[in-house]
């Protein structure tokens, strides 16, 4: 039996998806056959657009429900460690200051499954966060990014 995938998140982020998955469940699933019932009395299927729309996007809330699923199901949630306050880690929120010219940045490190740079959260598994994870306060840094290597300093870590 293939080993699942663990997912770590927040209580938060795990809370966020259960809203999510509800609203799929009770809302737009229904939303959707509601919308293939109406295409049906359009009549011949096999050149219906507005059915084959509905069908398609049946497939996707139900791929979206069954992964949230298994990403709810196989969630772990992250606690803080409060005897590594100044190490950068999973569910901390790290600041640092790009050098030479000093642009900075602030991030919270959490788990695939709720990442979202537009909310100032990436991934664990990012270049930036891999490369800030384990760090301590203080510390300079090289990040590896696809457009090249950039030094970060860090100065705060929550």
């Amino acid at each position: 039996m293939a080993v699942e995938k663990v997912f770590p998140m927040t209580k938060e982020g795990k809370e966020k998806l259960e809203q999510e998955l509800e609203y799929l469940k009770a809302v737009k699933r229904k939303e959707v056959v509601e919308r293939i019932k109406i295409a049906r009395s359009f009549g011949d299927l096999s050149e219906n657009s507005e059915y084959d729309s509905a069908k398609e996007e049946q497939a996707f809330v139900e791929g979206k429900i069954t992964t949230l699923e298994n990403m709810i199901r196989n969630a772990k949630i992250i606690v803080e460690d409060s005897t590594n306050s100044d190490t950068v880690g999973l569910g901390k929120t790290v600041t640092f200051v790009e050098l030479p010219d000093g642009d900075e940045e602030t991030y919270s490190i959490v788990g695939s499954a709720e990442a979202d740079p537009f909310e100032g959260k990436i991934s664990n598994d990012s270049p930036i966060a891999k490369s800030l994870i384990g760090k301590k306060f203080g510390e300079t840094v090289t990040v590896n990014t696809p457009g090249g290597d950039i030094s970060v300093k860090i100065i705060s870590v929550k």
